[in-house]
């Protein structure tokens, strides 16, 4: 049991072992269309890289202002020094620039501005070449136009050397053709309208001496594509990189194949940021100078109308300065109240010197009162003297003196006139007075209008305050965007030019020829691995060798039909003679001592176990030996066809049938070897089954047994009826032939299982009908002459298999 489990597990890691040198000898077999395969993709490499227009990479380095990572010094910050940040704004950010140098938006600006969505190809060269401002004929087609076209519109022109033109036009399924005798010409379509002039440069606009020279047409064929869609192409063949996270320095990268073309887009990409950048900077600020404007005329009507009210509100008010007017106004009052208690009090002292003047007769009248009217004075001091007069004449008179009558007389005249002058100043004080009230009442009456004036001059100034400083503002800010105007800069500043690399980046020849030699080797390995992996049949003793761990006892050639059915012959030492001496050699290995019934069968019919059978019998006559060939098959019998029996109704059914006739009257002598005889399967009978299943069969091959060395059975296909499997009781050795490229590899399972459960015994298998022709097959083995396949032999259990394989090799 031990010894079994360590040749289990022998037996398992051999068979989980990799064969390396299998594999290769697979594929190397196949070294022609390997090595064919190779030189055809080297070519078509070879020729791709001919024909293949290279694609260069053209890079450009430029500086983006942004403010966040010192790119925004400049004019920006100058002004941002002059106290105009506020109007300025300048906070790019490098991620944000990069989107908009990569935006489709301006890609087709740089497209339509420099006509990239015509291109040109001269159909005279091989392969056709790019004419990239070297056309000699333009092709126009506006902008707005080329817009609305859904298909590549394909113009095919035919320069003749006169100078005439013939032109095809192609867009989808529509179709135009035009001839034009001169140029410039226009073409109208209802795709659009097409231009057609001479290109400055051409030869056959700078004279008839070059046209003499150019004596062949010219074929060119213009593109015209959706100036969006190459816009699109552009983008994606184009790449925008920050150099660092610390600087504001990318790179412009774009593969054309062009590299003119390319440093075009690229300075012309940048020369449309910039310009677009400062349109949006140049509109900011017209929009802030449009508002400025704007508002300035506003302000200014509102703040004329407002010098207009203030100067209403003084015309109305009648006042130039409200403050020196107040002041004005309370100094007069003053005044004038002063001046109405002087007026007041003289009208009391009048009136009271007239009521005393008249209660008192011959009284002096005071004259010390304060009276103002230097008239009435010196008459009441005139008067005074007289009364003073007549007290001193009455002292040293009487009354009736005359010259106190006189006195009288002239007292009483002078008393009338003093009356009547403080009568007079008594008019003029009254109407004095009432001047004084009027002129009082006014000063008054502005000093109690005063606050409410005031007041509405106050609003009405504050409101001319306001508009005037909004309008000194606004003139300043305008002043300031106008500088903002002056000082616009570039955004994106060239650091280096746009170039192309020395080396395209398209096609790469060692990339390519790589690819070709990858593919050239991995086409035809994959094609074989594809075909073994879907190949369902056997092929060799590889594929056997992984499908069961039977020992196999031999590899059979493919032989010819036409040499019949026996391939050994005595005193031949031919391959096939070689082939069945080692399979004979092995089976004997195999049989052990007093062990001689062989039993051969297969899966299905076709395989050639009667072939195998037949010729494995006569290399065992060959030895000496007595070999009797049982043809067991009896549904269909076999044998009579391999060896010519010509009495099908004789053999070993009628034994079975009747166990009582003799059995060795039934064994023919075959006419090949004298040691070979047949025991026929005989007539088909209709109860095959139960006629093996009888003991019969045990004594025939006892008899058998008695009288031969060896018995071969060639019994029916195992697969297909259950007789193989009730003749396995009688034998010895079980031989299950299988056939290379016929034997489906699923019937393995049915072997397997046979092995498995010991339904035949001691079961090894044989390979038959091997094309050695398709040099797949390098484990063959033979000597002199014939021996063009050399291998050595491999230990199956308890006895010995030729076949471990080797590479085939040819003498």
């Amino acid at each position: 049991m031990k010894e079994e489990k360590i040749y289990s597990v022998e037996q398992e890691a051999n068979e989980n072992k990799i064969d390396f040198r299998e594999i290769l000898f697979k594929y190397l077999i196949h070294w022609p269309w390997l090595v064919g395969t190779v030189v055809v993709f080297l070519l078509g490499a070879w020729l791709y890289l001919r024909m293949a227009t290279p694609v260069y990479n053209i890079s450009a380095t430029v500086l983006i202002k942004d403010d966040k990572k010192g790119g925004g010094v400049g004019m920006a910050s100058e002004l941002e020094n002059l106290g105009l940040d506020g109007l300025v704004t300048s906070s790019q950010n490098i991620d944000n620039e990069i989107e908009v140098l990569r935006s489709k938006t301006i890609a087709k600006e740089v497209v339509v501005d420099l006509n990239l969505y015509v291109s040109y190809t001269d159909e005279d060269e091989f392969p056709a070449k790019d004419m990239y401002k070297t056309s000699p004929i333009q092709v126009s087609l506006i902008p707005q136009e080329a817009e609305l076209l859904d298909k590549t519109m394909i113009v095919e022109m035919a320069l003749q050397p006169q100078g005439s033109l013939d032109i095809n036009v192609k867009v989808g399924d529509d179709k135009y053709q035009k001839h034009f005798d001169k140029l410039p010409a226009v073409f109208p379509t209802e795709r659009g309208t097409l231009a057609f002039f001479m290109s400055p440069d051409s030869l056959i606009s700078k004279g008839t001496e070059d046209v003499d020279s150019e004596k062949k047409v010219r074929n060119i064929t213009a593109t015209i594509n959706n100036p969006l869609h190459v816009a699109r192409w552009y983008c994606k063949n184009m790449t925008i990189e920050p150099t660092s996270k610390t600087t504001s320095v990318a790179v412009i990268s774009l593969k054309n194949s062009s590299l003119r073309r390319g440093q075009d887009f690229i300075n012309k990409l940048l020369e449309m940021y910039n310009i677009n950048t400062n349109n949006d900077k140049n509109e900011k600020a017209q929009k802030t100078a449009e508002f400025i404007d704007e508002r300035i005329g506003i302000i200014s009507k509102e703040l004329g109308s407002t010098e207009e009210s203030l100067e209403t509100f003084k015309r109305n008010a009648g006042i130039t300065d409200l403050t020196s007017e107040a002041q004005i106004a309370l100094t007069g009052n003053a005044e004038y109240e002063k001046k109405r208690v002087e007026n007041q009090t003289q009208i009391n002292l009048v009136e009271d010197l007239r009521r005393y003047m008249r209660g008192n007769e011959y009284e002096v009248l005071p004259g010390n009162i304060g009276l103002q009217d230097a008239g009435l004075v010196a008459q009441i001091d005139r008067y005074n003297e007289m009364l003073v007069e007549r007290k001193r004449l009455l002292r040293t008179s009487t009354e009736n003196n005359p010259t106190i009558i006189n006195l009288d007389t002239s007292i009483r005249a002078m008393k009338m006139n003093v009356d009547v002058t403080l009568d007079r100043t008594l008019q003029g004080l009254l109407i004095t007075k009432t001047d004084l009230d009027r002129e009082a009442s006014r000063f008054s009456r502005r000093i109690n209008e005063a606050p409410g004036q005031e007041r509405q001059f106050v609003s009405i100034a504050r409101q001319q305050e306001i508009k005037s400083g909004l309008y000194l503002l606004l003139l300043q800010k305008r002043e300031e965007n106008a500088i903002t105007l002056a000082a616009t800069a570039n955004n994106a500043k060239i650091i280096d030019d746009a170039i192309a690399d020395e080396i395209p980046v398209s096609p790469k020849g060692k990339m390519i020829y790589l690819i070709a030699l990858v593919l050239g080797v991995g086409i035809p390995v994959g094609v074989i691995y594809l075909i073994n992996l879907t190949k369902f049949k056997i092929e060799g003793r590889s594929d056997v060798e992984k499908l069961t761990s039977l020992p196999i006892v031999g590899d059979i050639p493919l032989t010819d039909e036409k040499q019949g059915a026996i391939a050994v012959f005595e005193n031949q030492n031919n391959l096939m003679s070689e082939t069945f001496r080692n399979i004979r050699t092995n089976l004997q290995f195999m049989l052990e001592n007093d062990k001689k019934v062989i039993l051969v069968t297969s899966t299905v019919s076709g395989e050639g176990k009667s072939f195998i059978s037949a010729n494995l019998a006569i290399s065992l006559s060959l030895l000496g030996k007595k070999v009797v060939i049982v043809g067991l098959d009896i549904r269909k019998p076999g044998l009579n066809k391999v060896f010519n029996i010509p009495r099908k109704e004789v053999g070993i059914t009628q034994y079975l049938a009747n166990p009582e006739k003799n059995l060795m009257d039934l064994v023919q002598l075959s006419d090949v070897s004298k040691n070979l005889y047949i025991l026929p399967g005989g007539t088909v009978p209709p109860n095959p089954t139960e006629l093996l299943a009888r003991d019969g069969l045990n004594k025939a091959i006892e008899t058998l047994k008695k009288n031969f060395d060896y018995v071969i059975l060639d019994t029916a296909p195992v697969g297909m009826v259950t007789d193989t499997l009730l003749i396995g009781r009688v034998a010895d050795l079980s031989v299950y032939v299988c056939r290379a490229d016929y034997t489906h590899k699923n019937e393995y399972t049915l072997i397997n299982e046979l092995a498995e459960k010991d339904k035949l015994p001691n079961l090894c298998t044989v390979i038959n009908g091997l094309d050695l022709k398709r040099r797949k097959y390098g484990y063959y083995y033979g000597y002199g002459k014939y021996g063009k396949y050399y291998g050595y032999g491999k230990r199956y259990g308890y006895g010995y298999g030729y076949g471990e394989q080797s590479h085939t090799k040819e003498e």
